[in-house]
């Protein structure tokens, strides 16, 4: 197969012609239609995960069809159109018996703990608890969000922050799952504001819902103060940073919920925790979504709600991806690039 490969952390990426994965037991071998470019991905590159062994290949957040399954699946066959969540859980543990397949401790995740989908082959273990049938009117596109970004800032809006209509929603970040934590909230009736420091991303983020945009800064926290009345009812850090993580939670109201997203090098931020403190805020961390709870999302994307097709910036072939990926963590956002392994 073709791959995007690095061989030392934080160096330039190759495209590589690379033995073909074997399905394990279990599990199931898909081949790539199309593989979303992730900060997450950057990270791995840039050395900041230490499951992740050289040499490599990275990508987390794909769609695709299976192309062979190993000895035990029993839902899955050649030919089906699938994607999967970045964490695929063990299927054997209490985690993944509860169906919170993402917090589940014997974990792997493609692109992390193994090979990943910048490739035209992506190994998945345990396919029967973790592959999710795609619709046949999401395109390859837009299903390539599904398993990172999109079902991660579903999750966190949904799920995390208990979303309630009507409430403020301060976004901080308007990448890939900034703008999708946006749409979401808009769609079931809340009022987002996003933060961002790149004008073009804010413009996006105004044409996905948000109800309004500030440009980052010292004085963000005041100001998504004094346009909500004292403060957001919900925060999220989908940056991951020092600065993000605590601007965030000073924005909100008393008794709020922040939400993290956004991973943190270097061992994370110092929260304000005498306001977490004396006004009771949640401080809530979100890691993704089990397949198991795929069924609402689709279920939103299918009413026309939500469109993951429009955060779709761009579709690069290997070549363009392998010099795009170690630009991720300061480029400009536009979407969500996605890599067609099929592309010159």
């Amino acid at each position: 197969m073709r791959a995007l490969l690095y061989e030392t952390f934080a160096a330039p990426i190759a495209v590589a012609d690379l033995p073909d994965p074997v399905a394990p037991d279990g599990g199931a071998i898909v081949r790539v239609a199309a593989s979303g470019l992730c900060r997450s991905d950057w990270h791995a590159w840039a050395g900041h995960d230490d499951t992740v062994l050289l040499p490599h290949v990275p990508g987390h957040e794909f769609v695709g069809v299976v192309e062979a399954v190993g000895d035990g699946v029993e839902r899955w066959r050649a030919g089906d159109r699938v994607t999967a969540p970045f964490v695929n859980g063990c299927g054997r543990c209490e985690w993944c018996r509860s169906g919170q397949a993402q917090v589940c401790p014997d974990q792997t995740q493609p692109g992390f703990t193994h090979w990943g989908s910048h490739a035209d082959l992506v190994a998945v273990r345990a396919a029967d608890l973790n592959l999710v049938a795609v619709p046949d009117d999401i395109d390859d596109a837009a299903a390539a969000s599904l398993g990172c970004r999109f079902a991660t800032a579903y999750r966190a809006i949904t799920a995390r922050a208990r979303i309630r209509p009507g409430e403020w929603v301060a976004v901080y970040g308007a990448g890939g799952v900034g703008l999708s934590a946006v749409m979401i909230a808009a769609a079931l009736g809340a009022r987002p504001i996003a933060v961002d420091r790149a004008p073009a991303a804010l413009e996006l983020a105004r044409a996905f819902g948000a109800e309004h945009t500030l440009e980052a800064g010292d004085g963000t926290p005041d100001a998504i103060a004094a346009l909500t009345g004292g403060g957001a009812h919900v925060s999220v850090d989908a940056v991951g940073s020092p600065a993000t993580a605590g601007a965030a939670v000073r924005s909100l109201r008393r008794r709020g919920r922040h939400v993290q997203i956004g991973l943190l090098a270097g061992g994370g931020p110092v929260l304000p925790l005498d306001r977490v403190i004396g006004w009771e805020l949640e401080v809530l961390g979100s890691h993704g979504m089990a397949a198991a709870d795929y069924a609402g999302m689709l279920d939103l994307v299918a009413s026309g709600a939500v469109s993951p097709r429009a955060l779709v910036g761009a579709r690069v072939g290997l070549a363009e991806a392998a010099r795009l990926l170690p630009e991720a963590a300061t480029a400009p956002p536009v979407g969500i690039t996605v890599l067609d392994p099929t592309r010159d």
